[in-house]
Order: C-alpha cells, then sequence, then structure tokens
C-alpha cells in the first residue's frame, strides 16, 4: 500500500491491541510513516509527539477489550488534542450503532472487521487527501481566497454552521436517514442537497417535497403515487416522489406534519424498501436514501401520540440540529452581501453595497424569520434604495430585535474571550477582511487586533 506523495512519508498512527494485526498493518501500510499504539496511553503520547494527520482507531482497547469505553475515550482525547485529525474508527461485526456513535463524536469515517486491508486502505488514502485539502483551502483563506462556501452552496464563515457542515459530510457517504432540525429559514433544503451533492447518490435524482403544503387527502398520492383508475381523475398511472427518487435522495421537509395512517405505510417503505402505489398490487423496490426536516418538537409530538416514535427512531438515526442566523455572528452581514450582488445588477443597477448604519443594524437584528427573512429584507432594500448604498431606513429593520447578549456566562475569562471572538468576527466581516478597517470599527489597533487573531487562533480572512 504505497504512498505516492513527494518528500517525507505520511504519517500514519495505528491504534491496535492485537500484536498479530499491528505487524501485519504496519507491513500493509509500508508507503507511510506506522506509529504503532495498543492502548489509549500510547496512541496520546504517538499523537502528541508526532502529530500524525491521521489516525485508525480500534474500539476494544485494553482494559476493555471487549467493549468500546476506552475506544470512546481515545477517540475523544485525540479530537481534543487535534481536532484536525482524520481518525477511522474500526468496529467489531455487528457494532454499527456504536460505528455511527463515533462519527457523531466527531470520528471521519468508520470501518468493520474483519479487516480487508486494501478497502481500508482506500478509506486511509482518502482521509490524507481530503487532509492535503483542507491544509490547502486553509492557506488560500489566509491569502484571502476563501470564499465562505461549504458544502456547495451554503455561504457561511461561522463555526457553529462549519460544524454542521462537517457532520454532514461525515455522514453523507453512510447508508443512514437524516433528520434536520432548526426553525424556519435556516436552509434545511440547501443542507439536504449538499448532503446528497456529497453522497454516493450524487449522480441519482434529489426530489424534494414540502408535507405541509400539500393537501391530507393529496399526500399519499405524491408520495407513493397512484396506478390508472385508482380514483375519479387518475388518468394515467403516476410514480410517486419516493419512486422518482429511486437511486438518489427524498427530502421530506415538514415531515411532522404527516398524518398517522399515512406515518403508517411510510414506516413500512422504511422497513421494507418496497412500496405499492394506491390502487396498486404489487410491491415494488426503491433504493431512496431519505433526509427529512421539521421545525416542530417531534418529542412532544410522539409524547401526544401524533407522531410515531417507531418511525421517528426510522428517521432520525442522525440528527443534525442547525443554528438560527442569530446564533451564527457574522453570517448576516456575510449573507446580505451575497443577496445584494444577487437582486441588485437585476432590480436595481446602481446601487453596489450597504452604508455603515445598514450593516450595524443587520448585525444587530434577531432574524427570527432567520436566512428567508434576510433574503427578502435585502430584495426589498435593494428595490427601495435611492443611491449607491442601501441606508438603514431602506431595510426598515425599525420593529426588528436586536442581540441584547443575555447569555449567562459563569466564567469571566470564557465571557470575554466569547464576546473578544463575537466582535472580531463580526468586524472582519464588515470590512470584508480589511485588517485596518476591522481595527478602526474595533477601536483598536492594527497590531493589537493581530495579536487578538493569533492568540484565539482565528484567520485574518
Amino acid at each position: 500500500m504505497k504512498n505516492d506523495g513527494a518528500g517525507a512519508p505520511q504519517k500514519l498512527l495505528v491504534v491496535e491491541d492485537d500484536p498479530g494485526l499491528q505487524t501485519q498493518l504496519k507491513w500493509a501500510y509500508d508507503g507511510y510513516e506506522v506509529l504503532i499504539a495498543g492502548d489509549h496511553d500510547g496512541a496520546i503520547e504517538l499523537l502528541r509527539a508526532e502529530e500524525p494527520a491521521v489516525v485508525t482507531l480500534d474500539l476494544g482497547l485494553p482494559p476493555d477489550p471487549d467493549g468500546t469505553r476506552e475506544g470512546f475515550r481515545t477517540l475523544q482525547a485525540i479530537l481534543e488534542i487535534k481536532p484536525d485529525t482524520k481518525v477511522i474508527v474500526v468496529s467489531g461485526h455487528g457494532e454499527r450503532a456504536s460505528a455511527l456513535n463515533a462519527i457523531a463524536q466527531g470520528a471521519w469515517d468508520f470501518y468493520q472487521k474483519p479487516i480487508d486491508i486494501e478497502e481500508l486502505g482506500l478509506i486511509v488514502r482518502r482521509a490524507f487527501h481530503v487532509r492535503e485539502l483542507e491544509v490547502e483551502n486553509a492557506r488560500l483563506a489566509e491569502q484571502g481566497a476563501s470564499d465562505n462556501r461549504v458544502l456547495g452552496a451554503m455561504i457561511t464563515g461561522a463555526p457553529e454552521m462549519l460544524k454542521v457542515a462537517r457532520t454532514i459530510e461525515r455522514v453523507a457517504n453512510l447508508d443512514v436517514s437524516v433528520m434536520l432540525l432548526g426553525a424556519s429559514g435556516t436552509g434545511k433544503e440547501l443542507l439536504a442537497r449538499g448532503l446528497h451533492e456529497a453522497s454516493g447518490r450524487r449522480d441519482g435524482a434529489f426530489v424534494a417535497i414540502n408535507c405541509a403544503a400539500i393537501p391530507e387527502n393529496l399526500l399519499e398520492s405524491e408520495l407513493f403515487g397512484h396506478e390508472k383508475g385508482a380514483f375519479t381523475g387518475a388518468v394515467k398511472t403516476t410514480e410517486g416522489k419516493i419512486e422518482l427518487a429511486h437511486g438518489g435522495t427524498l427530502f421530506l421537509d415538514e415531515v411532522g406534519d404527516i398524518p398517522l395512517p399515512l406515518q403508517v405505510k411510510l414506516l413500512r417503505f422504511l422497513q421494507e424498501r418496497t412500496i405499492e402505489r394506491i390502487g396498486g398490487r404489487k410491491a415494488i423496490a426503491v433504493d431512496t436514501r431519505i433526509v427529512c426536516a421539521t421545525h416542530r418538537d417531534l418529542d412532544a409530538m410522539i409524547a401526544a401520540q401524533s407522531f410515531r416514535d417507531d418511525l421517528y427512531y426510522r428517521l432520525a438515526e442522525m440528527v443534525v440540529k442547525i443554528p438560527a442566523l442569530a446564533e451564527r455572528p457574522g453570517d448576516a452581514v456575510l449573507l446580505a452581501r451575497h443577496f445584494l450582488h444577487q437582486y441588485a445588477p437585476a432590480m436595481n443597477p446602481g446601487v453596489r453595497g450597504f452604508a455603515p448604519d445598514a450593516l450595524q443594524a443587520i448585525d444587530e437584528a434577531r432574524w427570527p424569520g432567520n436566512v428567508r427573512e434576510l433574503e427578502n429584507r435585502i430584495k426589498r432594500a435593494v428595490i427601495m434604495a435611492d443611491g449607491k448604498l442601501v441606508a438603514k431606513d431602506d431595510l426598515d429593520l425599525a420593529g426588528a430585535a436586536a442581540n441584547d447578549g443575555d447569555e449567562a456566562w459563569l466564567n469571566l475569562r470564557s465571557a470575554r474571550e466569547a464576546a473578544d471572538r463575537v466582535a472580531i468576527r463580526r468586524a472582519m466581516m464588515q470590512s470584508e477582511g480589511n485588517i485596518s478597517l476591522a481595527a478602526k470599527l474595533l477601536g483598536i489597533s492594527r497590531p493589537t487586533l493581530y495579536d487578538l487573531l493569533k492568540q484565539y487562533r482565528m484567520q485574518a480572512a
């Protein structure tokens, strides 16, 4: 298993307590600099000393070789010490739940025993390749070349949203159902499409349906299709959304609005992977991945028996919570600029940007309607603007509540650092990465801002 990269061999840490498998893996990875550890302490010592880019980690480590406790402890320690490490978790046969739990906790990928050296080698090579791309992207970002896009189309510079994107990238190629939880307007469909594009199903169809927008008596036909003559008006056989997404991804938006009788039929599809059209008698095998979303409290609905708990567990094999726009400092300004450049050429070509008071108002607003509300406000402001710059009055934000910083911090040092980070991020967004202007907005000198960026390990652009 050769490493074709130029220069010094890449470092691979193998955490495995079986001496025979240690020898086999070291021989198989002769193109890398292979570091071997048999337990938690050995792994952490090598991680600190050698800083390997990729780690393969057996969850069954001493003193708990038949369990996973020690493996998860080691995973957590690795990611706390070096968060950018690509950890490939190796789990025993039948421990798929443990592997998914590891992914949720930050592992990059997983592989089930018995080990196929060639297949595991492909995963390792891909991990090194992705890490190289991340290093290169970070270098470009420092040069101001990053356009703040993740998952193809999602625009963000906020760590809170970047964490969501990383989670979606990790689960994209896993054959699990994903549930996106977030308020209306946070970009759930955009994230679902990004998941589809990052998966092995990208060449298949991405089909979206809003379950709340379709009358209850029509929703079954929309999802499962119908045969000709199945009901009045059924003049031809029609495939449903599930069938149309065969080989691809079906996005069920507002899944909490599916009526109980239809929940039973959806559950049967998820269990058997076959459907029957309305009026049909033949089971049709369908290979469709389900990604769903809702802003409703499904736990409360389950307690009220208006949503089936068995369906929830089928749909929510992986749950991803999406932060509101108000919880993503700096993103409102970033997105506002994007929408202005998107709409101004057609709606008001004279508009070139935002006045300072408009940027401040955008940054301070809470945006209860999230990105959708922001987009609508910017579109209106572009139309209403009289000059080259959108002014605060053009945004009509008089009724919008501002962020009041009501978080209850208990640790003063943590509170100061968090406040510094938020302020710096907002200043960098408003100044479009201009250090001098950002320092002026913050009321500090350029050297002080550089010192803060270095202290908090924040990028300058």
